[in-house]
């Protein structure tokens, strides 16, 4: 295991790589016992002893591993290795179970009238949770209390998982001479039109002017990034309005570990500065911007020109 494996975003993730957990345990077993042969270390870890040679010998290349008056143990270098990942290891864990909740029961919006102890499906709608009659769904459960339909019903004995994929914020950019134009504002009517559904955010007083007066949908004002955030988690996409010069202000709230996927891009065509043969021509601003939800921060891969929808 490449030393930077530990410190890259997602410690548990290098383990996979071929002979990483074997390396590990290798230079673990190596500092608690220090055994005079490889023997003992290979029916510890279910290698072979031909295994166990090839790993000591790739380990020792590294600097992690030597052999000192007959005794395997990891060197100083070895042992801070051994540290630092199992430390991040520890940490990723740690975090992972935080997140794990073990939910036996739970309230859902009832989409059908329940009486008590009939079967229970649940899942998703809108971010919200939902509930109908039946036991077909990914998550079940049986109704603890007589609920009418639009109600909160209680469910128990629940089993399974809801699943939930994250959810996309588009973010549109304007500049500041858009926000008088009435192309503009034709072309985010249209865009509402067509998605209907989903949080819809401005960011700045000038985007949120703009885009009040176009729309009575309800709009978030502040905490847009938090809020773009939650909903995604939660399968529901967003919609965010924004001038130019406020879209790293906004970018950055996006930062930090798991960033739902943001797709980013002007409202409406800009005209491309004409090429120039001299040199020093400056470069165009990238016309789109993409992040995945793997990459750590919301930055941009390589601009591809795309039209805004």
């Amino acid at each position: 295991m490449p030393d930077r494996d530990a410190s890259a975003p997602g410690a548990l993730g290098a383990l996979r790589r071929g002979g990483a957990i074997t390396e590990l345990l290798f230079v673990y077993e190596c500092a608690t016992i220090e055994p005079n042969q490889l023997r003992p270390i290979a029916e510890r870890l279910g290698l072979t002893v031909q295994a166990a040679s090839y790993t000591f010998r790739q380990l020792k290349r590294r600097g992690l591993i030597e052999q000192v008056a007959g005794k395997y143990r990891p060197t100083v270098r070895g042992v801070a290795w051994l540290h630092e990942t199992l430390d991040r290891l520890g940490g990723e864990v740690r975090r992972l179970i935080d997140h794990l909740h073990v939910i036996r029961s739970t309230r859902a919006v009832a989409l059908d009238p329940f009486r008590v102890g009939e079967p229970v499906s649940l899942e998703l709608l809108d971010g919200i949770l939902s509930a109908r009659r039946g036991s077909t769904g990914a998550s079940r459960g049986r109704a603890e209390s007589a609920t009418p339909k639009g109600g909160l019903v209680e469910v128990g004995a629940l089993e399974g998982i809801v699943p939930i994929a994250a959810a996309a914020v588009s973010i549109r950019t304007l500049s500041a001479p858009e926000l008088g134009d009435t192309a503009a504002a034709r072309r985010l009517s249209a865009l509402l039109r067509r998605r209907p559904a989903g949080l819809l955010a401005a960011e700045g007083l000038e985007a949120y002017h703009f885009v009040r007066r176009l729309t009575d949908r309800p709009l978030v004002r502040f905490a847009v990034a938090a809020s773009c955030r939650e909903a995604s988690q939660l399968g529901v996409p967003s919609t965010v309005v924004v001038l130019d010069e406020e879209l790293p202000g906004l970018l950055s709230g996006f930062s930090g570990a798991s960033p739902p996927p943001l797709d980013v891009l002007p409202l409406t065509e800009r005209r491309r500065a004409p090429r120039r043969a001299a040199h020093g021509a400056g470069r165009a601003r990238p016309a789109a911007i993409r992040a995945s939800s793997s990459s750590g921060s919301p930055t941009g891969t390589a601009p591809r020109a795309r039209s805004s929808s």
